[in-house]
């Protein structure tokens, strides 16, 4: 079990420095971290947190597209300056957002305590958020950082109670690395 919080470390940090980058290798790494953690998850009774993994992995593939789709559309002088493409968050994404977030927990922790997760609400917000963060970060926008810092932070916590050191550190490592990623996106970013 521990070998395999390691792997998934090494793995999940490799991910965040390609992320902060804007590489689509990044969705490569990010289909062996995904399945990773769902081995660490699965064994651990964290079931949302395995679902969440899953939609990782399901996710590599639509953000390999949609990345190499997005960066066509830089042209190559822009795309050597190490520009990030970046698309608009609407108001219309973030009450969607904002209603899909708030079921989703509510619904997805009675299904966790019917699977007697011991952390049901936690791991199905940190699930649900986590999901959200996601498919905003598939369509490059800037704000899904704030998510992450949050989700982030919430992981570490999540598996800090259950015991899970090499994850916790992954988290924590994600969560200031967020932070990071916001500082960097913003900076380097260019609204297609």
């Amino acid at each position: 079990m521990d070998m395999m919080q390691i792997f998934t470390l090494v793995t999940g940090v490799i991910y965040i420095i390609l992320e902060i980058r804007q590489k689509n290798s990044m969705w490569l790494v990010g289909i062996l971290t995904s399945l990773a953690a769902m081995w660490v998850f699965f064994r651990q009774g964290l079931y949302a947190s395995f679902g969440l993994n899953t939609y990782y992995l399901i996710t590599a593939f639509i953000g390999l597209w949609q990345w190499k789709r997005d960066k066509g559309s830089l042209d190559a002088a822009e795309e050597g300056d190490g520009l990030i493409h970046l698309n608009r968050l609407t108001w219309q994404t973030v009450l969607m957002s904002a209603i899909v977030t708030a079921a989703g927990i509510f619904g997805l922790a009675e299904i966790m305590e019917l699977l007697e997760n011991p952390m049901s609400y936690m791991d199905s917000a940190v699930a649900v958020l986590s999901a959200v963060a996601t498919w905003w970060l598939v369509r490059s926008y800037l704000q899904q950082w704030w998510l992450w810092v949050v989700a982030d932070t919430m992981s570490a916590i999540l598996c800090a109670s259950q015991g899970m050191w090499w994850m916790t550190a992954l988290y924590a490592a994600y969560a200031l690395s967020a932070v990071y990623g916001y500082i960097h996106w913003k900076k380097k970013g260019r609204y297609l």
